[in-house]
């Protein structure tokens, strides 16, 4: 079990520093306001973290 948690740990760990590799700070935060929601079930807080990240996946659109 301790093993499974540690490998856990780090793929999410891992994910992370890929997100604010790829997508900076304001990813990172999405990533976390996402998290923070699932766990707390605030579909408001969840809701905010996942727009900053589709806004980040997205990026500026050329009009």
């Amino acid at each position: 079990m301790p093993a499974l948690l540690l490998l856990s740990a780090a793929v999410v760990i891992g994910f992370e520093k890929f997100v604010e590799w790829r997508y900076g700070a304001p990813g990172a935060i999405g990533l976390l306001l996402l998290g923070i929601g699932a766990k707390a079930k605030s579909p408001a807080c969840a809701g905010v973290g996942a727009t900053v990240l589709v806004l980040q996946v997205v990026g500026p659109t050329a009009a």
